[in-house]
């Protein structure tokens, strides 16, 4: 394969990873900008390695490329992580696998399905996420009412259970402290939670804090 031939397609397969990783990077994800071009730019590379490395040869062309798809999957699993009782870095992981298919394509010259994959990838990164945030996330958020009992009063255990609703994206819509007898504070909450967490977890986990006494559903 001549020379520039090799220089534009892992040229391009850095552009079109780069153009997805943005998305990424602008959203402060663990796998961005740099992480999604060095996938798509790999895959590139194994492919042209695999579909043009063994010319001549009694190798598969194929193996190469095969392994890139299951390859690609310890690195999606490394961009998921456990945030509270919610998981995050899915959307990443999905993405860095469409990347890879981007620079498999790019190597192979299938220019249009990389441009069409990149278009499309890039749309359900930013476009449907609006449409998600405007339209579907108002109505699947589950309402929970708690009742959570502190063994001191303050701020501070009321400051540390915020922190952790926050940091497990559970968005509390409404929220009375009822001074208690005995140096003890009751919180009621209304909390509307996001998909995929579950009432007993995030129950659990609030019960984990360390002023908490007693967390009760109502």
């Amino acid at each position: 394969m001549p020379i520039l031939d090799v220089l534009i397609r892992i040229l391009l397969a850095t552009v079109l990873g780069g153009l997805i990783g943005i998305e990424r990077e602008i959203r402060e994800h663990t796998a961005g900008f740099r992480t999604h071009i060095l996938v798509s730019v790999g895959a590139a590379a194994f492919t042209l390695a695999s579909s043009y490395g063994v010319e001549g040869t009694s190798l598969d062309p194929n193996r190469i490329s095969a392994q890139i798809v299951s390859g690609i999957g310890f690195l999606g699993a490394g961009a998921i992580i456990r945030y509270g009782v919610s998981v995050r870095g899915l959307t990443t992981a999905a993405s860095l696998w469409a990347v890879a298919a981007v620079g498999l394509t790019v190597g192979q010259g299938f220019y249009a399905v990389a441009l069409i994959t990149t278009v499309v990838v890039i749309i359900s990164l930013g476009v449907l996420r609006l449409i998600e945030d405007r339209f579907l996330y108002p109505h699947v958020g589950r309402p929970v009412a708690v009742r959570v009992h502190f063994q001191s009063p303050g701020y501070a255990p009321l400051t540390e259970l915020v922190a952790a609703m926050d940091q497990a994206h559970v968005i509390v819509q409404e929220m009375a402290v009822v001074p208690g007898e005995n140096d003890s504070d009751t919180i009621h909450l209304l909390l509307k939670l996001p998909r995929g967490v579950d009432i007993a977890k995030l129950t659990g986990m609030i019960a984990e804090l360390r002023d908490v006494r007693t967390v009760v559903l109502e």
